[in-house]
């Protein structure tokens, strides 16, 4: 048998090959919409993918399989549990297997056992593996999706807190009591694969080591040390963070089936600043995927910056508006290739151009700019109320501790609340280091409001060098 481990970092996201070395088949585990990891490998190991196995639908990531199954033909084997909100759909001219709990089914010599663990989602199912082709008759480990982590549970609010499935949380927290009840009846042995790690918004404080065991997590895993339903609800569903607001859109696409890469049109190249005021003219969305030191020294008005780093996948979600054409801002020494491959890994698929950030800056006018101040020059003028302090950091930040006066406004919901922020002075935004908010600054400016500031090391910064107490 063969194991691989697959992990986008920008998602957070582990996904694995498994294959039977003797009769040459192997099969992916949750897969990216990139397959050419998948590709490269099998070539290189003289295998050929021929399933394609989903743990449930997923909200944070637009699933491979599709891809897997138009390029190898894969049978993609996914859930049947959950109600009819939770099936996939448009499956008539794809391979698959429609799972239920208990079902087994074989790949080569490697059988895979399949446990429904409802409560991240109703429709959630794990797979148990068995390599009977080193005469195995008990399984060495099981594929848990976003049910079990290292160190954490899936959460069970996303439909209701993303998808909009008013009263959906209890019920899933009950659920997950009961598959993690089930769960806890595995043997100690059994390793445990996950798909995500730390980082994932699927659950509130997941590992960063990529596998663990049944007998570890019964451990040292919160979730598994709350024997009583009432207080192990009250936990999983207390201080989750925000769900990005992509995951309702995620839902869908994988839930319909996303368009193949290969059907997305090529992008046009933008050349010229009276292209650029085309776009705008046009209602297109300008991208800037600089660092934020260098958008702060110039940028093209009306474009927004997510510098193109870790989190760049998720702020990407929260702030493009799927439904409107994307053109891209870059530097010339970064790889479009790349950027697009993370946009479209969470479904961002209206990508329409690109252009060079400095080349149409050099010949654009006007050009802008914010300034970044550290808590020593702002002290004062907030003290006096000369600017006002726009806080972009999660509830759970906020509610930890935040600056006399401040207005919160977490930054994934502030282009939809932009009504809401004071117009009368100066803005100064502030997030945990400085990252956050220059993305803030950045949605700001491009929304219309120009005398705006960025807060260099963020609300810790602050606390430190001007001794100002934690408000509570």
């Amino acid at each position: 048998m063969l194991l691989r481990y697959f992990y986008d970092e920008k998602l957070a996201h582990a996904s694995y090959l498994v294959g039977c070395q003797a009769t040459g088949e192997a099969v992916i585990i949750d897969p990216m919409r990139d397959i050419d990891a998948y590709s490269d490998t099998v070539n290189q190991e003289g295998l050929t993918i021929t399933g394609a196995l989903e743990t449930h639908i997923h909200a944070d990531f637009v699933s491979g399989s599709r891809e897997l199954a138009h390029r190898y033909g894969a049978k993609m084997y996914i859930s049947d549990e959950g109600d009819d909100n939770w099936k996939y759909q448009n499956l008539e001219s794809v391979n698959h297997q429609l799972l239920k709990d208990g079902d087994e089914f074989k790949v080569g010599n490697l059988v895979f056992e399949v446990m429904h663990t409802p409560g991240h989602t109703p429709e959630s199912i794990s797979f148990l593996l068995t390599d009977q082709g080193g005469k195995a008759d008990k399984p060495m480990g099981i594929f848990t999706g976003d049910f079990v982590f290292v160190g954490d549970i899936g959460r069970p609010d996303l439909l209701e807190k993303a998808a909009g499935y008013a009263g959906t949380s209890e019920a899933g927290a009950k659920e997950m009591f009961r598959s993690i009840n089930h769960f806890k009846q595995l043997p100690d042995y059994l390793q445990v694969w996950p798909a995500h790690g730390a980082g994932s918004a699927c659950g509130k404080a997941l590992g960063a080591v990529p596998s663990t065991t049944v007998g570890y997590e019964k451990m040292f895993n919160w979730a598994l040390q709350i024997d009583d339903e009432e207080p192990f609800i009250n936990e999983l569903l207390d201080g989750q963070p925000e769900p990005p607001s992509y995951f309702a859109v995620m839902k869908t696409v994988n839930k319909v089936g996303p368009p193949l890469v290969e059907q997305l049109p090529s992008l046009k190249s933008v050349q010229t600043p009276h292209d650029v005021e085309n776009l705008k003219n046009e209602g297109k969305q300008l991208i800037d995927v600089r660092e934020s030191g260098a958008f702060s020294n110039g940028h093209l008005e009306g474009s927004i910056n997510l510098p193109y780093n870790q989190s760049f996948a998720n702020w990407a979600g929260w702030l493009i508006d799927y439904d409107q054409p994307v053109y891209l801002l870059i530097d010339g020494e970064q790889n479009l290739k790349d950027i697009l491959k993370t946009l479209r890994s969470v479904g961002i698929d209206r990508v329409e151009g690109y252009g060079d950030a400095h080349q149409l800056l050099e010949s654009s006018s006007p050009v802008e700019t914010y300034q970044n101040v550290t808590p020593g020059d702002a002290e004062e003028r907030v003290a006096s109320g000369e600017l006002h302090v726009l806080d972009v950091r999660s509830a759970s930040e906020w509610e930890a501790g935040h600056i006399a006066g401040a207005q919160h406004i977490m930054l994934g919901t502030l282009p939809d609340r932009m009504d809401e922020v004071n117009t009368d002075k100066p803005i100064l935004v502030q997030c945990g280091s400085g990252v956050r908010s220059a993305i803030g600054a950045s949605v700001l400016q491009a929304k219309g409001f120009k005398d705006v500031h960025n807060l260099l090391g963020g609300y810790a910064r602050w606390v430190k060098e001007t001794g100002k107490d934690m408000v509570k």
